[in-house]
């Protein structure tokens, strides 16, 4: 069966430096190894970094720009980037503007945002 969530009623995770609408996972549809919400990072955000132990993570940015960095080097961000962020591999992101850096993020298996 197809399943939807719009974006207006995503559950919103209000974490430190950033936003995140929770919309497709175990808690909004039948999805058992996946998660995707879209993150909204204001203008010069720049949160602490953080380590998924267990998740795989693909970001893909849709508006505004930015870094991620890691002790494996870092990445520009712009629209149309697509990261993959390895399970084990600690990581954090800047946003640099001009306006907020959106993008989607993408868990396998599934995370509960800020649980990491």
């Amino acid at each position: 069966m197809l399943q939807a969530v719009n974006l207006r009623d995503a559950e919103v995770f209000n974490l430190p430096g950033r936003d995140v609408r929770y919309l497709v996972g175990p808690k909004t549809t039948d999805a058992k190894q996946v998660t995707m919400g879209v993150c909204h990072w204001p203008e010069g955000s720049a949160p602490e970094g953080h380590v998924h132990e267990k998740e795989e993570e693909i970001i893909y940015i849709m508006a505004g720009t930015g870094v991620i960095k890691s002790p494996k080097g870092s990445i520009d961000l712009e629209p149309g980037t697509a990261v993959y962020i390895p399970v084990g591999l600690h990581h954090a992101i800047e946003s640099f503007g001009p306006g907020t850096l959106e993008f989607v993020t993408i868990f396998s298996p599934p995370v509960v945002f800020g649980q990491y």
